[in-house]
């Protein structure tokens, strides 16, 4: 006979989706019951998300210097095609936001004051920064979680070790896989974590600031949801010719959720890559494409731009035309891709948008402090929505290749 597992190994072998739905279940009964015992047990959740940012930099930058330094020559990444299906998503991002906006126009009551916080005044500023991200000190973009710098400084050493003796590359390769462990050991603290948000989050805010900006968020979440569960769909379904909702729906379930409290795409990193490993996909593509979504594939950043932008010019009555239209999905789109990976990152290029209109930063900045205050659900689902097409699109394109490796060599011994 077999000997009953110990408590504590069922539930480190049980389903972490399951764990994580009673964590949030039972997060908003406590939050109910007591305001003052779920802001008590918030740290919990701020412990989980710090646990995350800590592991997360040190995890990109040992996963991608190995992958790089232990690939073997004439190996395919595909990681062109991912980058692909990522801004493109993105665009086609804001065009639903656009569409959105104007089927179903929002007016806002600009009398929330104006926020403090600098936000960048054009797009030369944007990719500005995103260049000195490139060149920033290794260092400091560890410390910072400047994942642009680890991933160029990862890159170049994965490079540089490339021809290393095979000595120094298993180093690395064991070092990656030590990392791993740890990564898996906090992801399984993930029920607590969300616990400890939901908790905290309903006790601070409930749904009471929300209600004023019910058509606001109808907006915003509506076309999340059709960017989730249409257009990603038909993404996927051209790429690979096959069903694309277990795919999709495994992400959001298995991503999403987490990215929705986490409220930081730099957190989720370390969920997506065991993710991806679930999945069994190519360790050299998600490895780099992973850390790079978290900081380009912003699709819920585009739609959280583009439909609080064109609520500020709805509310001036100022009129758009399509070619206008069209320019602001540009911009948006590549707006976003320049949004830090963490909760609100998206709301201060608001004003760059607005400027597109002649929307003065002033009231730019009030729309800005409005995004503020749906923030609770705003961003927690922008982030759930970005974090999970990351792993969509990285599958989509690495299932992709396959089918054409297997269709190029239908025989294989």
């Amino acid at each position: 006979m077999s000997q009953p597992q110990p408590f504590l190994a069922k539930i480190a072998n049980g389903s972490l989706v399951i764990q994580i739905l009673i964590g949030i279940v039972a997060g908003v009964v406590l939050a109910a019951v007591s305001t003052d015992a779920a802001l008590k047990v918030g740290f919990l959740g701020s412990l989980f998300v710090s646990a995350l940012k800590a592991v997360a930099p040190v995890l990109v930058f040992i996963l991608v210097a190995s992958s790089i330094a232990n690939q073997k020559k004439g190996t395919h990444t595909n990681m062109k095609p991912v980058i692909m299906l990522y801004l493109f998503g993105t665009l086609m991002a804001a065009l639903t936001a656009v569409t959105m906006s104007f089927l179903f126009p929002t007016t806002l009551t600009l009398d929330a004051g104006t926020a403090n916080q600098a936000a960048p005044e054009g797009i030369a500023e944007v990719l500005n920064t995103l260049l000195f991200k490139v060149v920033d000190n290794p260092i400091n973009a560890l410390l910072t979680g400047n994942y642009i710098g680890i991933l160029a400084w990862a890159v170049g050493l994965g490079f540089a070790l490339h021809s290393a003796s095979d000595a120094t590359k298993q180093v690395f390769h064991d070092m990656s896989n030590g990392v791993t462990l740890i990564v898996r050991f906090v992801i399984r603290l993930a029920p607590i974590g969300i616990f400890g948000l939901v908790s905290q989050t309903f006790a601070e805010t409930g749904f009471s600031a929300l209600t004023s900006y019910a058509h606001l968020l109808a907006v915003l979440l509506g076309s999340m949801a059709i960017i989730a569960f249409i257009v990603n769909p038909a993404i996927v379904y051209y790429k690979t010719k096959q069903n694309p909702f277990p795919l999709v729906l495994k992400c959001i379930r298995e991503s999403g959720i987490t990215a929705f409290f986490t409220r930081s795409s730099a957190a989720n990193i370390p969920v997506n890559m065991q993710l991806c490993k679930d999945l069994d996909l190519h360790e050299d593509t998600y490895s780099v494409s992973i850390p790079l979504g978290a900081t380009i594939n912003m699709a819920g950043a585009a739609i959280t731009i583009t439909v609080l932008t064109l609520a500020a010019v709805h509310t001036l009555g100022i009129q758009v035309d399509l070619g206008t239209a069209l320019l602001l999905s540009v911009v948006a789109a590549v707006s976003a891709c320049g949004a830090s990976g963490v909760a609100g990152g998206s709301l201060l290029l608001i004003p760059l948008a607005c400027s597109l209109f002649g929307v003065s930063n002033e009231v730019a900045m009030q729309v800005v402090a409005i995004g503020f205050i749906i923030g609770v659900i705003q961003d927690s689902a922008e982030t759930a929505l970005n974090s999970s097409t990351d792993v969509i699109f990285t599958a989509a394109a690495c299932r992709a290749a396959e089918a054409q490796e297997a269709a190029a060599n239908p025989v294989k011994a």
